[in-house]
């Protein structure tokens, strides 16, 4: 629980929330019932007590009760969803180039996307500074109001200290260190904020909007190289100072004296991510005209067959998938999933990465894994923060909160 959410629980007291309505919201969020009869049937609470809940979040704008648009005879039922107009969740996915920000509504439906070019060098008050007002300009757009924003995610390329808030000790981010980008937004934004690694988010997404199964491993292969874990209950793996998954700094096989970022030598994303990739081909990662100059070119050369380009992009997956082998013997997942530039080049870094995992893993941990790239490639950590932001929005004391907002909770 957030510290947020602990002074809302204490200040609405343990009891505000009445278990029954919890138990009515739950089972429409999750969709396990659309109509009240369900409800009852399924929580076991009396017809009465599902009536009087349901009117109630109806009556403050959080359900809507909509006529069914399947074809039956007689009166259409009635269905329950999330009202569209329950709230906005707001995101935005950091990254060295520039940033992806999206606004969506209660139910995850995406309102509208668009990317930030603000580098991260820039520090962190410039590019949140940028993240905010571009925010702020898709809020009145799309007509949501600002005032029921409801939570606000952001993802991090680097380790976050996810109850401060902030990052912690991260490589090419200069000021980032520390700095408390959750306290930055909520002053803003005027809402809840969570920060996260990007990879976290990105694997989240996989897993809920994609329906990938878990346990879910993503890498991403960018600038630097991380890993995110989702767990088979659907919870993202962070450990104890959310340091988890930072495996670019695992000595890689063939690291050698490769000076990396850290200040270590030999580090796998020294060797083998997309900036490594670029460098050791000569390709400039950005230009001043353009921050992406880097992925376009080498996209154009492994498009064209260029021997040299795909014999990097090959010798870095090999590297990779060492490293994947080892966390598949640790963590057994069922998915292994690629992201990043290098992932969207063809077949040749999925298959590389297959082959060494195959050739170092055991039979066991292997015969039910399915390895593949993204399936929705640069905007997985944008869906991540919408599914994390509603998970929170609809916790014990994300309902807790909803409701203050929304007026008094009725016993």
């Amino acid at each position: 629980m957030h510290k947020d959410d602990a002074r809302i629980t204490e200040a609405l007291g343990p009891t505000s929330v009445p278990l029954a309505l919890r138990r009515v919201l739950g089972l429409v969020v999750s969709g396990q019932a659309t109509n009240r009869a369900e409800i009852a049937r399924r929580s076991g609470l009396a017809r009465s007590t599902v009536g009087q809940q349901v009117d109630h979040l109806v009556g403050t704008g959080i359900l809507e009760e909509v006529e069914s648009r399947r074809s039956v005879r007689g009166r259409p039922p009635r269905v329950l969803t999330i009202s569209p107009q329950a709230g906005t969740v707001v995101v935005a996915d950091v990254d060295s180039a520039e940033s992806q920000v999206a606004i969506a509504d209660l139910t995850r439906r995406v309102i509208a996307q668009e990317t930030v070019a603000v580098r991260i060098g820039a520090g962190p008050r410039a590019v949140l500074d940028a993240v905010t007002e571009r925010l702020q300009e898709l809020l009145e757009k799309h007509g949501r109001d600002p005032g029921r924003v409801r939570q606000v995610v952001v993802g991090l390329p680097g380790p976050v200290d996810f109850e401060q808030g902030c990052a912690v000790q991260p490589t090419g981010m200069p000021g980032w260190d520390g700095y408390s980008v959750a306290a930055h937004l909520r002053e803003r934004l005027r809402a809840p904020v969570v920060v996260d690694n990007d990879v976290n988010l990105m694997a989240l997404g996989e897993a809920v909007q994609a329906r990938m199964d878990t346990p879910l491993l993503c890498i991403r292969i960018g600038s630097g190289i991380g890993a995110g874990l989702i767990t088979t209950g659907g919870d993202v793996y962070r450990g104890a100072d959310g340091a988890a998954g930072d495996i670019g700094h695992i000595r890689a096989v063939g690291g050698g004296n490769v000076l990396c970022a850290c200040g270590n030598v030999g580090c796998v994303g020294a060797l083998a991510s997309h900036r490594a990739v670029l460098r050791g081909l000569g390709i400039p990662e950005s230009t001043d005209d353009d921050p992406l100059h880097g992925a376009r070119e080498l996209a154009r050369r492994i498009a064209d067959s260029e021997p040299t380009a795909l014999h990097a992009v090959r010798q870095a997956a090999t590297e990779i998938g060492e490293v994947v082998a080892m966390l598949v013997h640790m963590f057994n997942p069922r998915t292994v999933v690629l992201a990043g530039p290098l992932s969207e080049l063809r077949d040749d870094l999925v298959s590389a990465v297959r082959a060494a995992v195959y050739q170092r893993a055991l039979p066991l941990a292997t015969r039910k894994l399915t390895i593949t790239a993204t399936q929705l490639k640069r905007s997985s950590g944008l869906h991540g923060g919408i599914a994390l932001a509603t998970q929170d929005v609809f916790s014990p004391a994300g309902i807790a909160r909803l409701l203050a907002d929304e007026g008094p909770t009725e016993e």
